[in-house]
């Protein structure tokens, strides 16, 4: 039975979270909202309708949020051809791919953006498929990525484990009947994924690495 290893990618395999908080807070900025970094910070994982709307409420002026998501598309696209890898993400893939398992990502990463992620990541011959933001009408935390990336990959959700950085990740997991790995690199608390739904959590890419034969992914 194909046994499935689905990743999300920002946070997870490249550092990018980051930048995420700062050109989502400066897209707000510009559009003349106040938003703190770290609200930004928690709601990073969300797709782009569903982050603004997370942060600006139902009352907001919804003919703002295309301007905003492009802003935020703009500032974030100049970082494109250096966004870096977190430590051992490709070895992580390659050995897993090795061991059996058909590897997919999960992401609301779309177009030019996935492009350049998949080229940090420098993984792509051992990358079996990806769900994007493009091939499903909910975005984390609802089901539907990671079931997309499960019928990509032809594995049930019981031979099927998540590994994603924040809490949407685990709750999206979780309601798809995966199990669910947390890692710590996209800067959410360890006792956030657990309550979320984490089965276990690692540092980073390369601390799962080097614990594979004790993890949920042995």
């Amino acid at each position: 039975m194909t046994r499935a290893a689905v990743f999300d990618v920002d946070g997870t395999l490249v550092d990018t979270n980051h930048l995420h908080v700062t050109t989502w807070w400066e897209a707000f900025r510009q559009a003349g909202h106040r938003v703190p970094m770290h609200a930004v910070h928690r709601a990073v994982g969300l797709g782009s309708d569903d982050l603004v709307a997370h942060l600006l409420g139902d009352d907001r002026d919804q003919d703002e949020d295309a301007r905003i998501s492009a802003a935020h598309k703009a500032l974030y696209g100049q970082y494109f051809d250096r966004l870096p890898a977190l430590r051992d993400a490709a070895p992580l893939l390659r050995r897993l791919h090795g061991d059996g398992w058909t590897v997919v990502l999960a992401t609301s990463a779309s177009g030019a953006e996935l492009s350049a992620l998949r080229r940090a990541i420098d993984a792509d011959e051992v990358i079996a498929a990806t769900a994007s933001a493009d091939d499903v009408e909910q975005g984390k935390p609802a089901p539907e990525p990671v079931e997309h990336a499960l019928e990509l990959a032809g594995a049930p959700a019981e031979t099927a484990v998540f590994v994603g950085d924040t809490v949407w990740d685990m709750r999206a997991g979780r309601r798809a009947g995966v199990r669910c790995v947390g890692v710590l690199c996209g800067g959410i608390p360890r006792a956030d994924l657990v309550e979320a739904g984490a089965e276990a959590v690692y540092a980073d890419p390369a601390e799962l690495l080097a614990s594979l034969k004790d993890s949920p992914l042995a």
